[in-house]
């Protein structure tokens, strides 16, 4: 009994296998006051660093709060008039959900044979009362201020799920999650598809933010070098306000991919009621001086813009390799050992391939949420990407990774193997080529003239194809034939 009341309360785990619950809870605020810091030490360096400063260091704190709450994707107040402010600085949101991942995993998995839910509820807790702290702190004057009930909801549920995915991705390994994949009948069932429709939604994803990516930087060097550099232009006078917009292009960097990633796909997006920003034409009204808005393409129509449609075409190429040889009966690379697995019917590569165009199409739809938002009241309610951006990126990938997977499919197991209504069109459609390249070369020779395989000149085929000396061989032959029939005959 001594020993155990004279414990440490943030003793390690010993053999008892007991983590304390305040352990976990500090370290669900220890996550959240890591990311607080990393939002306010930029913006305290800022007002340090700001000359004549006019406002107080309890400014600067409630400055970095609203950020911080901001990158939750929590909605704030801007002005006197109370204009909303919803757009997520994403950056920001990625950071503060990969750090309650990694905490909430961690506690899960030293929690030792208890119940493992029990740890990432507390770094949940702790997460949570920092941003009670947090939303109460920036409700009072200023710029920018919170609200206090819906901010701390927001913040929490965005902190419940993301500790709901770091335990899950421990105990996961214990329980195989099932897919509705297995829920198909055998002919359109992708046997073991899972994880090759997850990879496969996965690079498609990649390639639809690597062509927003490409977009933005064409975009800043035509605007560095043809646009006069309006970008530059609106950085302001002196070093600390070119420093602070930098770095709030910064974190908004990952908005404009994902916006240059609607733009690809086709339907654009909206800065403002009544504007849009598409492949097909722009029409702007004024927007606000940023350095990334700056970027944007000039009214009027569409022309060599139309362009960019071959980035989504060509971001669904790499997902139909993968189905396609996944299909034919071949394992992703890192696969483990064992046979080789049974190749997938057509209908069932088709349907892997649905499957994961639509995962994109649905990654795609709440991404373009989360990246937009309002930036005032009236005009300014939405910017960001338009709402059937998540369709575009369905559709774009599902025309090109339905076909490719079949034909990769198809080109792996070979004319042999492929089996099914697509091997017999392909098959018919050889046999017709070869049936009609024939025919046009019998018409031209039969339509060519005397001189052209007629009897005046033995064609090729008419030809002896002996050698000379086979045939003197066969003239001497048949001389001595003839001598041996006459002498018969004399007799």
């Amino acid at each position: 009994m001594t020993q155990l009341m004279g414990r440490p309360i943030l003793e390690p785990p010993g053999v008892l296998g007991g983590r304390p619950a305040l352990a976990d809870l500090l370290a669900g605020v220890r996550t959240a006051l890591v990311g607080l810091a990393a939002v306010g030490l930029p913006v305290l360096g800022l007002w340090v660093a700001t000359p004549y400063a006019d406002d107080g260091a309890a400014a600067v704190t409630r400055l970095a709060g609203v950020l911080w709450l901001l990158g939750h994707g929590a909605p704030l107040l801007r002005g006197p008039t109370d204009a909303p402010l919803t757009v997520t600085p994403l950056l920001l949101g990625v950071l503060a959900v990969v750090r309650l991942h990694r905490a909430a995993a961690g506690v899960a998995a030293r929690r030792g044979p208890r119940p493992r839910w029990g740890g990432p509820a507390a770094v949940w807790a702790g997460y949570c009362a920092v941003a009670v702290g947090v939303a109460l702190h920036c409700a009072g004057d200023g710029l920018f201020r919170s609200r206090v009930l819906l901010d701390v909801l927001v913040v929490a549920s965005v902190a419940g799920l993301a500790t709901a995915a770091g335990a899950r991705s421990v105990t996961v390994l214990d329980v195989p999650a099932d897919s509705p994949l297995d829920l198909l009948p055998p002919p359109y069932r992708p046997v073991d598809g899972a994880p090759v429709v997850r990879a496969a939604a996965l690079a498609a994803g990649a390639g639809l933010v690597a062509a927003g990516g490409l977009l933005v930087v064409c975009s800043a060097v035509l605007d560095a070098v043809a646009g006069g550099g309006r970008g530059m232009a609106l950085l302001g006078s002196g070093p600390v306000a070119v420093v602070g917009l930098l770095l709030l292009a910064l974190v908004l960097l990952p908005n404009a991919v994902l916006w240059g990633a609607a733009y690809a796909l086709g339907p654009g997006f909206a800065v403002g009621a009544g504007t849009v920003v598409s492949p097909v034409g722009t029409a702007l009204g004024p927007v606000p001086e940023f350095p990334l808005f700056a970027l944007l393409p000039a009214d009027g129509p569409g022309g060599w813009r139309l362009a960019v449609s071959v980035l989504p075409l060509l971001a669904g190429v790499v997902p139909a390799v993968l189905l396609g040889r996944a299909a034919a009966g071949r394992r992703l690379p890192g696969a483990g050992p064992g046979e080789r697995p049974e190749p997938w019917p057509p209908a069932a590569t088709a349907v892997a391939a649905l499957a994961a165009a639509l995962s994109v199409g649905a990654g795609a739809a709440v991404l373009g949420w989360l990246s937009g938002g309002a930036l005032a009241g009236e005009r300014l309610a939405w910017v960001g990407p338009v709402p059937w951006t998540g369709p575009a990126a369905a559709g774009w990938i599902a025309l090109v990774a339905v076909p490719g997977a079949l034909l990769v499919r198809y080109r792996t197991l070979g004319p042999a193997d492929g089996g099914g209504v697509y091997a017999r069109l392909v098959r018919q459609a050889r046999r017709g080529a070869l049936e009609l390249r024939a025919g046009t070369y019998a018409l031209v020779l039969r339509l060519s003239g005397p001189g052209v395989g007629t009897a005046d000149e033995p064609g090729p085929e008419d030809r002896d194809p002996a050698g000379p000396e086979d045939q003197t061989a066969r003239t001497d032959q048949a001389d001595r034939t003839d001598q041996a029939a006459r002498a018969d005959r004399t007799d």
